[in-house]
């Protein structure tokens, strides 16, 4: 009996969610942590630091067993990068960056999602309109009203006078 990784792929995926959560959480120490009631700017990276890292580990788990010898482990290749998705992802996340402050956070959010969508081989445009509506919603609800950021949520000359205030 050994311990075999049975799916290569996903303990690589695993162990890149544990290296970035890590690194997330260990660059989130060096600010004000405060408390769950007054979070300091390090609170919310070093939280989600420690649940990619939980994630990873839980990933990376799962793709490993202990199994007799010459059984049920994947031949040890790993498919090659595909730079086409990696792109278009990294493009959304710099769109939005650049025109959140302009077009406001729910079309920014909307425009992140339909490029980033765009990255999967085979778009389904009825559940990337259904995801970026349904994260525009989640942003607006979290970042504007709950937490009080102060984020347009629409660009100023399209909304009605007094409708958010």
């Amino acid at each position: 009996m050994h311990l075999h990784i049975l799916r290569r792929r996903d303990f690589i995926a695993g162990s890149l969610f544990i290296a970035f959560g890590v690194v997330a959480a260990g660059g989130a120490l060096r600010y004000p942590l405060g408390t769950a009631m007054r979070m300091g700017p390090g609170y919310f990276p070093l939280l989600l630091g420690g649940l990619l890292a939980l994630l990873g580990l839980a990933i990376a788990l799962a793709a490993l067993r202990v199994v007799p010898d010459g059984e049920g482990a994947d031949d040890g290749r790993v498919e090659s990068i595909s730079f086409k998705p990696v792109l278009l992802v990294a493009i959304g996340v710099l769109l939005f960056a650049l025109t959140v402050n302009a077009l406001g956070l729910v079309l920014a959010t909307v425009a992140l999602v339909v490029v980033s969508g765009i990255a999967h081989h085979e778009t389904r445009w009825r559940e990337v309109a259904v995801l970026a509506a349904g994260l525009a919603a989640f942003a607006v609800g979290v970042f504007f009203y709950g937490l009080g950021l102060p984020f347009e949520v629409l660009p100023v000359a399209v909304l009605p006078a007094g409708l958010l205030a």
